[in-house]
């Protein structure tokens, strides 16, 4: 049976944890809501369908029939991709969207404006932290890291096959071939990239245990997940990332210059309401943020989010230092 959902409107968070930036997403489920597998993955802003296909959607449908078949003697390789335990069980219960959508969208009225929309969920859930100044966790902040963060490049028209490495990458190193198929990580069947994603997403130990097809053979396989492995996801694509730039630059868009140190290109000043704080703190396009609170170590936007949305809170102000042409600049960017 298929079902179509089309909104986040009285959505069962309890059931339905996927990534929330998508703008598709499927779940393949027993009646029991015991849960085969995942599809939906994306890691582009113009390329939405760089990562998924019709070929690889039609094998994850095969598998997950399959992985039917055998239902309930498999709940053991099933069990690791059930839903976790939430704070809120729908998301009008996050206090930045109570009391603003009702259970159903108003088709006869304002469709757009009842519709509440997946990314609005990953933002309230980043909202309740900083309403009451507490860190927001790496995994709030990084969420669904793709399998490129730990080396691999899995094919969009299969399943879950490897078609690149990255020479030195953990995946590198914990000895992945091209053309291997990945059947376990962390002990969970995989039908498709987002049930990799799922993994790494939930991923607590610093090494993850997987089982791939190579030719006719299984092959055990043991990736060493480095420390902040998870920082290194490049964020600045979601939609909901948006409002993490008026939390953390003032609605400041940026871009990263490689070199030894710090180097943040100004790419785009916001210019209305909270998102314009960085254009009254002085910030112009171009500028480029050299000195961020005392640190010049090189970092992306993304792991800029992460040193000021741990370590700083609203109502703080963190003194940047940028050069504009020949000069240098000190300005005091407001954390909102």
């Amino acid at each position: 049976m298929c079902v179509r959902l089309v909104q986040a409107n009285d959505l069962d968070l309890t059931l339905f944890q996927f990534d929330y930036d998508l703008t598709f997403a499927a779940f393949f489920m027993n009646a029991d809501r015991t849960i085969y597998g995942r599809f939906g993955s994306r890691s582009d802003q113009k390329q939405a369908e760089k990562d998924i296909s019709l070929e690889g959607f039609q094998k994850t449908l095969a598998a997950a029939l399959d992985l039917h078949k055998s239902y309930p003697k498999n709940k053991g390789i099933l069990a690791g991709k059930q839903p976790r335990p939430v704070t809120m069980k729908r998301p009008e219960e996050y206090p930045s969207l109570a009391g603003k959508y009702k259970p159903t969208i108003d088709y006869e009225g304002k469709v757009a404006a009842s519709c509440l929309h997946c990314h609005q969920v990953r933002e309230a859930e980043r909202l309740a932290y900083r309403s009451q100044n507490k860190p927001i966790p790496d995994a709030v902040l990084y969420p669904w890291p793709m399998p490129s963060l730990i080396g691999l490049t899995l094919g969009p028209q299969e399943k879950a096959k490897v078609i690149q490495i990255a020479p030195g990458s953990p995946a590198a190193r914990a000895g992945f071939r091209r053309a291997d198929e990945i059947l376990l990580l962390d002990g969970q069947a995989i039908i498709s990239t987002a049930d990799v994603q799922w993994v790494l997403q939930n991923a607590s130990a610093d090494s993850l245990k997987a089982v791939v097809l190579r030719g006719p053979n299984s092959v055990n396989l043991e990736i060493a997940l480095p420390q902040d492995w998870r920082v290194k996801n490049d964020i600045a694509w979601r939609a909901t990332t948006w409002d993490l730039r008026r939390m953390a630059t003032g609605g400041l868009v940026l871009k990263h210059d490689p070199g030894t140190n710090l180097a943040l290109r100004v790419d785009y000043v916001g210019q209305y309401n909270e998102h314009a704080a960085g254009k009254r703190a002085g910030f112009k396009k171009d500028d480029v943020i050299v000195q961020v609170d005392g640190e010049t170590r090189p970092m992306s936007e993304s792991e800029l989010f992460r040193f000021l949305l741990q370590n700083k809170f609203k109502g703080d102000k963190v003194p940047i230092t940028v050069t504009r042409g020949s000069e240098k600049v000190e300005l005091a960017l407001p954390m909102q």
